[in-house]
């Protein structure tokens, strides 16, 4: 994880003229660091996260037992879903069927 050296803040991965870096959102770009993979299609439905379908091999993965399935292997994310001082929110996705769950903490 690299922080900006201008306002402290988290380098995300961003495309810039087709190549990946990492960057911020104050403006500040590190053009010699190469970026990891991008995940590029996200949406919102039914306030749970809904990824491309090759963002799921990026992701870690647990022994998280799938509701659907019962396939004991799980990709899983966190994300801030509710205001700042609350836990966030972690997500699962099955390995195998994909099925998509959440847990709040």
């Amino acid at each position: 994880m690299q922080f900006c050296p201008k306002c402290k803040a988290i380098l995300i991965p961003k495309l810039v003229n087709k190549k990946r870096v990492i960057a911020c959102s104050c403006g500040y770009v590190d053009r010699k660091t190469e970026a990891g993979p991008l995940v590029e299609k996200m949406a919102l439905v039914d306030d749970i996260i809904v990824m491309d379908e090759n963002a799921g091999n990026s992701l870690p993965t647990m022994k998280q037992r799938c509701p659907e399935c019962n396939h004991p292997e799980s990709y899983f994310w966190l994300q801030q879903t509710r205001a700042g001082d609350e836990p966030e929110t972690r997500f699962f996705r099955c390995v195998k069927c994909s099925h998509t769950w959440r847990e709040y903490s």
